[in-house]
């Protein structure tokens, strides 16, 4: 199947920059570039086009990319809470979508899509995650997602500590100390 030819109208992660004439499958350009205004097939009509609109368009993508970066720098260091159902051993009923975070990030006053969040994997388990949230193709900020039980669960996380097994302090505490009173009692015998 012949590769199909478009013009980027911004940058696309991992294929190129505004302007440049990329090589793609015909099934890519047509399902996602092309739909999402990313990029233009490119025919002699397209390319003269694009150069007319170039400076507009040029312009455009840097008012945009100040304005994520701006909003990047007030948004640096967000945490989302998300409280979630989860079985003894941290193990969430389900997992934590996109669509979740994108939600509690609204919450906490960034308004974002679902398809900005980006998750390398799906989030299933209680605790910190980070979490990649793409303000615009060039920006890209850090979103950690809190995952807990409770909001009191959520507060420890935050401070750092531990959640595990039936909240984890409890089952290690009895095993010290049974542990801890088995050890006198040899000793006193001894």
């Amino acid at each position: 199947m012949a590769a199909t030819e478009v013009i980027l109208l911004q940058r696309v992660e991992k294929l190129g920059q505004m302007g440049e004439i990329v090589k793609v499958k015909p099934g890519y350009a047509r399902n996602f570039l092309l739909p999402q205004g990313k990029a233009i097939r490119s025919n002699a009509h397209n390319r003269e086009r694009f150069e007319r609109e170039r400076i507009q368009l040029e312009a455009t993508n840097l008012k945009r990319r100040e304005e994520a970066e701006r909003l990047a720098e007030r948004m640096s260091g967000l945490t989302v809470v998300i409280i979630r159902q989860a079985g003894d051993s941290g193990s969430l009923y389900g997992s934590v979508s996109p669509r979740d975070i994108a939600a509690a990030a609204s919450e906490g006053g960034l308004t974002i899509d679902r398809s900005q969040v980006q998750l390398a994997h799906p989030i299933k388990t209680l605790g910190l995650s980070d979490v990649r949230v793409v303000l615009h193709p060039e920006v890209t900020i850090r979103v950690v997602a809190n995952v807990a039980r409770s909001v009191e669960e959520a507060e420890r996380q935050a401070r750092g500590e531990r959640i595990g097994l039936n909240d984890g302090d409890d089952d290690d505490q009895d095993e010290t100390e049974t542990f801890e009173g088995a050890e006198p009692e040899s000793e006193e015998a001894v």
